[in-house]
């Protein structure tokens, strides 16, 4: 699944996993996207949006 908003433009993130010894390994911080069915430009397209997006009424669902 994409890791990338198509609203806001929201990626991934990377930095340091730290352990309790405080030993660091490389990871991502990745949104939680969800692709979905919405109005735009009054026809209806899939579109991968996070849920920040979605729940903020940003863009319109199709139903």
């Amino acid at each position: 699944m994409a890791k990338y908003c198509e609203i806001c433009s929201k990626g991934v993130s990377s930095g340091n996993k730290v352990s309790h010894s405080h030993r660091t390994s490389k990871r991502i911080w990745a949104p939680n996207v969800q692709r979905v069915r919405v109005i735009e430009n009054g026809t209806p397209t899939r579109k991968y949006v996070c849920t920040r997006c979605l729940r903020s009424g940003k863009v319109e669902r199709y139903v």
